[in-house]
């Protein structure tokens, strides 16, 4: 394509590496892609208070957050689908009743149904955060964008077929977010575009896990990195190298930029 008017980036095994840190040379990548005029955001399953550090140390102001379902361009939330609170009430109920633990994302925290459990433990460790805080009726008060629930690959039929409005990604051996259905970092894109004034086809997005697969085929350039699963890497029209291996940078060239000397 040529040089894109926006590229939008993933997180985990994207901007960060296998030591949940954003390498040099991917700074020094969205450093350049700035500096030529391009637009950067942030595309990721997170909730905004889970990456406000690599907002920061990246200068990047706009994000598709929680999967799609909260947009923000240029700090100003533009775009917001919370589920509605019967559905996560009768989600709270059935979780509980099949011994299963839940965490609530809201727009600036997360919140657990349950202190000190080995499966949530495992699954915000493994993204590098800190146990949360436990509310189980946090969705009573507080819009919720996505939760997650901590299963096992066997038991994610069980509620799939209990929740058909409701769409489950995997993102851990023992953990999946739950959204709903037509849901996705894809579906939200179309908000910060608009905003930006960028049609998806100048747009540019680098990803690795199951939560990409849509936005990498939905813009005009989808670049899935070596770290990526199988199902990224197929979405994509491009794989380049891990995220601990200097891909975001040694992609430049895909973007129409001459890779200057690092």
């Amino acid at each position: 394509m040529n040089k894109p008017k926006l590229v939008l980036f993933d997180i985990d095994g994207t901007l960060l590496n296998d030591r949940h840190a954003i390498p040099d040379s991917t700074k020094a990548a969205v450093r350049v892609l700035q500096e030529s005029g391009i637009q950067t955001a942030i595309a990721t399953g997170r909730s905004p208070s889970h990456f406000e550090w690599i907002r920061e140390e990246l200068n990047i102001d706009s994000y598709v957050s929680i999967n799609g379902q909260y947009v923000v361009h240029k700090g100003r939330p533009i775009y917001e689908n919370p589920i509605s609170i019967e559905l996560l009430r009768n989600f709270a109920a059935y979780a509980e009743s099949t011994g299963h633990v839940t965490a609530y994302c809201g727009s600036g925290e997360i919140r657990v149904s349950t202190a000190a459990h080995p499966l949530i433990q495992a699954g915000f460790s493994s993204v590098n955060l800190p146990y949360p805080i436990v509310d189980p009726l946090y969705y009573e008060q507080d819009p919720v964008y996505q939760g997650n629930l901590f299963i096992p690959v066997a038991h994610q039929a069980l509620y799939e077929a209990q929740f058909p409005e409701l769409r489950f990604i995997r993102w851990h051996d023992e953990a999946v977010d739950f959204l709903p259905m037509g849901c996705s970092k894809a579906a939200g894109i179309p908000y910060l575009l608009a905003a930006a004034g960028v049609d998806a086809s100048e747009c540019a997005a680098f990803g690795d896990g199951l939560n990409d697969v849509e936005m990498l085929t939905f813009v005009g350039l989808g670049i899935a990195m070596g770290n990526g699963v199988r199902e990224a890497k197929e979405a994509a029209k491009h794989v380049t190298a891990s995220s601990s291996e200097d891909g975001i940078w040694a992609a430049l060239h895909l973007l129409g930029i001459p890779q200057p000397t690092a």
